[in-house]
């Protein structure tokens, strides 16, 4: 596995760079050598976090944990990290049984299946606007996101409210 690792406002000392990479070396079994993982250090009101994202074969997992020590959020984020894998393991596994395949990746014994789960559907008109214009009709329904046409792109784009309060916006390449 590839890993970047970032320090957002900071420089990342090199024992921390090495215990983030043995860390992340237990998922090469999941990956191989082809996936890609960025980490991303910072340091907010003296809790020390700590973001990984990984991505593989178009499917992104992501997971983010603060404490007072970067070790401590290190194997909270790990561990986060390998429970999404599990869950998404146990999701795939469920939906290839469907079609008499089995798909063996590893040993989750530990592990409970995830329940089933119903989708929700609701349609309505996308209108252009802008971000701004979104993020108050965000606000005003008490979503905590909200999609939209962008007036100057023309493009599907969704808003929404990050953990510390600020907005965030995603954009289709």
């Amino acid at each position: 596995m590839k890993i970047t690792i970032y320090g957002k406002q900071m420089s990342v000392r090199e024992s921390l760079k090495l215990a983030i990479e043995k860390k992340l070396s237990k998922f090469d079994k999941f990956f191989g050598a082809e996936a890609e993982a960025f980490v991303t250090c910072k340091v907010r009101k003296g809790d020390k976090i700590i973001e990984i994202t990984v991505n593989h074969g178009g499917s992104t997992f992501r997971c983010e944990a603060e404490s007072d020590t970067f070790i401590t959020a290190l194997d909270r984020a790990v561990e986060g990290l390998e429970r999404q894998i599990r869950k998404n393991k146990t999701r795939v596994e469920k939906m290839m049984k469907k079609d008499a395949f089995v798909l063996d990746i590893g040993d989750d014994d530990e592990y409970d299946e995830e329940e089933d789960f119903s989708i929700r559907v609701k349609t309505f008109p996308f209108k252009p606007m802008t971000p701004e214009e979104a993020i108050l009709q965000m606000n005003l329904i008490g979503h905590s996101f909200y999609a939209f046409t962008d007036s100057d792109s023309g493009s599907v784009c969704v808003v929404y409210k990050r953990k510390e309060g600020s907005y965030g916006m995603i954009v289709p390449e």
